[in-house]
């Protein structure tokens, strides 16, 4: 089989699929609010498993070493797990923030 260098079409999706992690978080982030970044966030952790999926399927074609599949693997569990703590946070502060709302709310009236 092929490496994944020789094969440009192979690696061009390759590419997209690992940009479009950072893409999403960048996007959402220009939003400025945390319900808009939680979506893009979201959509970031999707792209994580598209790529983790890409890395078994070129690893089980024999287009990638098996140490660049440990250590790609590697970085992207790490990536979706670090994404879903910060999604948890925001939705967190998110659900505390209209606690407080109700609060000031009621005690405004």
């Amino acid at each position: 089989m092929e490496p994944i260098r020789s094969d440009f079409g192979l690696k061009d999706q390759f590419r997209k699929t690992a940009m479009s992690m950072s893409d999403n978080i960048a996007e959402g982030f220009e939003y400025n609010n945390n319900p808009d970044f939680i979506r893009f966030l979201t959509y970031a952790k999707s792209s994580s498993g598209e790529f983790r999926n890409k890395i078994i399927n070129l690893e089980e074609a024999k287009k990638i070493s098996s140490n660049d599949f440990k250590f790609l693997y590697e970085k992207c569990i790490e990536f979706s797990s670090k994404t879903k703590h910060l999604i948890d946070y925001l939705r967190n502060f998110e659900k505390k923030k209209k606690t407080l709302k109700k609060v000031f709310r009621t005690l405004s009236v």
